[in-house]
């Protein structure tokens, strides 16, 4: 699978996880000169605190377009530390 924003890939792998409806990539399937740390987080009741990337192709940023959990709670043990993507990523095959 790919991650695609702005005609550009961000993010290749065949180990994605699906976790309410989106999909996850692992860290390393990263491109990661298209990401920036963002200090913007958010709760999830059962993920945890997610941590954000913007994304950033050609001098475009799309702010908050990825997030990670680096800790997560228990029932979401299996996406920690992968990240998830949306605001116009497209994931495809």
């Amino acid at each position: 699978m790919r991650a695609i924003w702005n005609g550009r890939v961000l993010a290749e792998s065949d180990d994605i996880v699906v976790c309410d409806r989106r999909h996850y990539f692992p860290a390393d399937a990263l491109h990661r000169e298209c990401f920036q740390d963002s200090e913007h987080t958010s709760v999830c009741g059962w993920k945890g605190t997610a941590s954000y990337y913007d994304v950033v192709v050609d001098g475009e940023v799309n702010a908050r377009a990825a997030w990670y959990y680096p800790q997560t709670k228990p029932a979401a043990e299996h996406i920690r530390g992968r990240i998830g993507f949306w605001k116009d990523v497209e994931v495809v095959e």
